[in-house]
C-alpha cells in the first residue's frame, strides 16, 4: 500500500495519501476538491544502515540542508 504525493488543482495544496487500491477516491484535505494530480516523488533507499536519496541534490526535504541523519 503505497503513499503517493498529490497536488490539488483547485487550491494548489500538496499532500500525501495512502492508496489502498485502484478505486481509492483521493480528495484534498484542505478544500475537499476531487481534481488532484499525482506528483513524482524521489525515492529513498537504505544502504549500509543509512538512507540514500535518489534525488540529484544533496539536500533532503526534511532538513533542506543535506546535513541531517536521514540525508547521509
Amino acid at each position: 500500500m503505497p503513499i503517493y504525493e498529490y497536488r490539488c488543482k483547485k487550491c494548489q495544496k500538496e499532500f500525501e495519501c495512502l492508496v489502498l487500491g485502484n478505486g481509492t477516491d483521493v480528495r484534498c484535505p484542505e478544500c475537499d476538491g476531487s481534481k488532484v494530480e499525482r506528483l513524482m516523488s524521489t525515492a529513498a533507499f537504505k544502504s549500509s544502515g543509512k538512507y540514500v536519496s535518489s534525488s540529484p541534490s544533496s539536500a533532503c526535504s526534511s532538513c533542506s540542508g543535506g546535513s541531517c541523519s536521514s540525508c547521509r
